[in-house]
């Protein structure tokens, strides 16, 4: 049964993608946020959410939403473990943007898609020059409203292995003054790394307080992420 849901799931994905991006591209005219809302929130996000949850039978519930009353728009750290998080956090939090190689911008159907809800490319290759560039182009999302999605662990990883954080995070955080806000899930236990099928079964989303960068250096930021994300998976995963 589960294959039969995974294989449902991989074909709505195959049919709704195309056409989404070709909407994209037709919007791409309006306003930043307009797009967003026309081809995520409204669209192939929320498609792709009613996809996860009545097909695949892969729910989510969410702990932590007071810690983000009265917060403007900020960094969300979040735990990466599957592709889940990378729609469910759209649903989850108020329109965002992702960080992405430049190179998947030239991919087709997916780079339109991306072009057309604001992703942040950068050139990996272009060292100090690249980070300038993404911080000066966050800056002018954050103004626009968007929040940014980091993933400290810089790829997905397996339940239970233990992964160093990278520092780009806080570093943002700290050149553009606004707060990591820590995500902890269990979405690798429903939706495994290297598996194309899916458990049904109940997702725990935690959102922490907000990581201020007054006080704390590259290291210390980092690693106050790190702990509280950590210790809340491994709650999670325990209390499932």
């Amino acid at each position: 049964m589960n294959a039969i849901r995974s294989i449902l799931f991989y074909i709505a994905a195959l049919v709704l993608t195309p056409i989404y991006c070709l909407i994209g591209t037709l919007v791409l005219p309006l306003p930043p946020m307009v797009r967003y809302r026309i081809v995520s929130t409204y669209g192939w996000t929320g498609m792709m959410m009613w996809v996860i949850k009545h097909l695949c039978g892969i729910k989510y519930e969410v702990e932590g939403l007071e810690n983000l009353k009265g917060l403007k728009p900020a960094i969300i750290c979040a735990k990466h473990q599957s592709a889940w998080e990378t729609m469910a956090l759209q649903s989850i939090f108020p329109p965002q943007v992702y960080i992405a190689k430049k190179e998947l911008l030239y991919l087709p159907f997916f780079g339109w898609g991306l072009a057309t809800i604001s992703t942040i490319f950068i050139d990996r290759a272009a060292g100090v020059e690249s980070r300038n560039k993404m911080l000066a182009v966050s800056k002018d999302r954050l103004e626009h409203g968007f929040w940014i999605v980091i993933f400290p662990e810089g790829t997905r990883t397996e339940p239970g292995a233990k992964v160093k954080y990278k520092k780009g995070a806080a570093d943002m955080a700290r050149a553009l003054e606004v707060p990591l806000v820590p995500v902890a899930h269990n979405a690798g236990d429903y939706w495994p790394k290297n598996s194309w099928k899916k458990r049904p079964g109940t997702i725990k989303v935690s959102i922490g307080a907000p990581i201020w960068p007054e006080g704390k250096d590259l290291a210390g930021m980092t690693n106050a992420a790190h702990a509280w994300i950590e210790g809340e998976v491994a709650r999670i995963r325990q209390s499932s």
